[in-house]
């Protein structure tokens, strides 16, 4: 009995398509549920696989702790009308003479914009000599000032005006409106006041963070929780700088997920469901929720008390495993929280692997038809069926 040409060439193709498929050649996003726990501890792999429950979320609600020492906080306000080496003052004295020893001849009155405080605390007004003003207030300069000048001058009127140094001064930098350096005034002695003063934050505040530097010691705090909390509305000191930034955290999303990139928080504390809807939500055609896994590096002291044990020495590998199908699946989704470099992975379901199989084999399929159809084609005429 003799077989056709075609009808070897698509048994052929066949068993090569099948072969294909069986040597799990199909593309998919990651590693499947069973790949994963092939990597637990209990069957001879290096990371924890923890179902996640109510103990297991309370443990690991682990959220960045920012504040400012006790020092920040009990710091007492800086008197703006005191004046310090480095501030700058600005003088106008008004002469009750049409010609008198600081006027000119058309005006009665003489403004010194810019006289600095060097760095022993004096400055230098002419006719009135040098004057101790480090220590003192403008009132108090002010009379030293008119004193020195009336037994020279009938009746002379002064002010001073304290105005931008290198004295009382704070920078700030980052995402505020206006950046640059401050003058400690009244009005502007807090951090508060001072962020407004410089127009205040040009970032979304759920993000935002404020770090003080003063001297060789650092405080930052969440934006936030500087009107929440009015411990942290510290006062300033000559010489603070400011920084307001973003938050830096961010997240790693892979799998069949919506968006698979590395994804920043949009909020000082973010949850799984949070973090899934951050990124489009799954893949209705392909993702399993059984299979939502969070992958983590776990200090020990927390995998100690995930874990029911204390032997455990150094950062653990944890795998936490959500269920959304389960009753309570996605209350522990809500309450189980995503943190700083943490890996969201979602596993295909076994129907988009079953699916791939099909197509796969369809189109294999559909070569062999070609393929025969090429054989027909180059038969040679007159051979045998």
């Amino acid at each position: 009995m003799k077989h056709s040409p075609n009808r070897w060439v698509k048994s052929v193709a066949l068993l090569a398509a099948v072969s294909i498929l069986a040597s799990c050649g199909l593309p998919r996003v990651g590693p499947n549920k069973r790949e994963i726990y092939a990597g637990s501890v209990m069957r001879e792999g290096d990371a924890f696989i923890v179902a996640v429950n109510d103990r297991v979320t309370r443990a690991t609600a682990v959220v960045p702790a920012l504040g400012f020492s006790d020092s920040f906080v009990n710091a007492g306000q800086v008197g703006s009308d005191t004046i310090n080496p480095g501030d700058t003052l600005g003088l106008t004295v008004w002469e009750n003479v049409d010609d008198g020893l600081l006027a000119g001849s058309t005006s009665n009155a003489t403004t010194l914009e810019e006289v600095q405080v060097d760095g022993s605390g004096y400055i230098f007004v002419p006719y009135a000599g040098r004057i101790k003003a480090a220590g003192n207030s403008p009132e108090a300069i002010r009379r030293i000032i008119t004193t020195k000048l009336q037994d020279q001058t009938p009746d002379p009127q002064v002010q001073v005006r304290r105005v931008a140094g290198d004295g009382s001064t704070v920078s700030l930098v980052g995402a505020v409106g206006g950046q640059g350096v401050y003058a400690i005034e009244r009005p502007t002695r807090t951090l508060s006041a001072m962020l407004a003063r410089a127009g205040g934050v040009t970032i979304e505040p759920e993000i935002a963070q404020v770090t003080v530097l003063r001297g060789g010691q650092q405080g930052k705090i969440w934006f936030q929780d500087l009107y929440k909390n009015p411990r942290f509305d510290i006062a300033l000191r000559g010489g603070d700088r400011i920084l307001v930034e973003q938050d830096t955290r961010a997240f790693t999303a892979l799998g069949a997920t919506g968006t698979q990139a590395r994804v920043p928080f949009e909020s000082q504390s973010l949850s799984a469901v949070e973090a899934i809807a951050q990124v489009g939500g799954l893949v209705a055609s392909a993702a399993d929720p059984t299979g939502v896994f969070v992958f983590r590096n776990e200090p020990a002291e927390i995998a100690n008390q995930v874990l029911g044990r204390s032997d455990l020495v150094g950062a653990q590998r944890l795998v936490y495993v959500l269920d959304l199908t389960q009753p309570n699946g996605m209350f522990m989704a809500r309450d189980f929280v995503v943190r700083d470099q943490d890996t969201l992975y979602v596993t295909e379901a076994p129907y988009a692997q079953w699916s791939k199989t099909i197509s796969a084999l369809t189109g294999s399929l559909g070569a062999v038809s070609t393929v025969a159809t090429v054989a027909d084609a180059v038969r040679p005429s007159g051979s045998g069926g």
